[in-house]
């Protein structure tokens, strides 16, 4: 499948490095790469776009403004040289927030982020929103296949070639299985803040800039996702 992407920026080198990491990614398609919100408009009232990688600051028109009146709204990855921008982003319910100068690695780790979204909900029309097909997932446990409830997930615990499913109420599972792949498994609910631990945001009871907790437990932040967790956290 093919995904039909936009990139609105006002900075020429902006847009070119985006258009370089894009042509990287098979099954990306640019429809085109404009400088302004306006010039926008025409190209997605004629041409069904599935991602839209958009600044935030641009004259005339603020890239937030424009997407929050947007009838039909694509994903969207915002982009921007401002970290204060990062809550706006969130409470548009952006896919990501990437802060300028944006490297390889961190685009394509957002990437992964809306290929995740769009294998759980399915990305068919740009005038549908994507929606979750399950709320469980089946983990192989002994030779055996059990479902995990999302709802009843904590956090998501790394040992390396395995993993360990922390549960309300119940005995936490371990399970062979990469916490990188895991995450590809669940919904959008869940978060990663560290290389090792996934987090359930709808049972963070707390968090500080270093740490978050679930009760009594508290999981570190890596210093490589701050930056964007956090400006997320203070928008729950």
């Amino acid at each position: 499948m093919s995904y039909k992407c936009l990139i609105i920026d006002d900075e020429p080198l902006a847009r070119e490095l985006l258009e370089t990491y894009l042509q990287k990614i098979p099954n990306f398609e640019l429809v085109n790469s404009c400088s302004s919100a306006i010039d926008a408009i025409s190209i997605m009232s004629s041409t069904q776009i599935d991602l839209l990688f958009l600044d935030i600051e641009m004259p005339v028109l603020k890239g937030t403004d424009f997407f929050k009146n947007l009838v039909h709204k694509p994903a969207v990855i915002f982009t921007t040289a401002y970290r204060d921008y990062a809550l706006d982003g969130f409470e548009l319910n952006a896919l990501d927030y990437l802060l300028k100068p944006i490297f390889f690695e961190r685009f394509f780790l957002a990437i992964q982020k809306f290929l995740k979204q769009a294998q759980i909900g399915g990305v068919t029309n740009v005038n549908e929103t994507t929606t979750i097909k399950s709320d469980y997932v089946f983990v192989n446990k002994s030779k055996k296949q059990i479902k995990v409830v999302f709802d009843a997930i904590l956090y998501v615990e790394s040992l390396k070639d395995y993993i360990k499913i922390h549960l309300i109420g119940e005995a936490p599972l371990t399970i062979k299985e990469s916490i990188s792949v895991f995450e590809k498994r669940i919904d959008g609910r869940f978060i990663r803040l560290h290389r090792s631990y996934i987090v359930n945001s709808q049972k963070i009871t707390a968090y500080t800039k270093n740490d978050v907790e679930i009760g009594k437990m508290e999981i570190p932040i890596g210093n490589n996702y701050k930056d964007n967790l956090l400006p997320f956290l203070k928008s729950m």
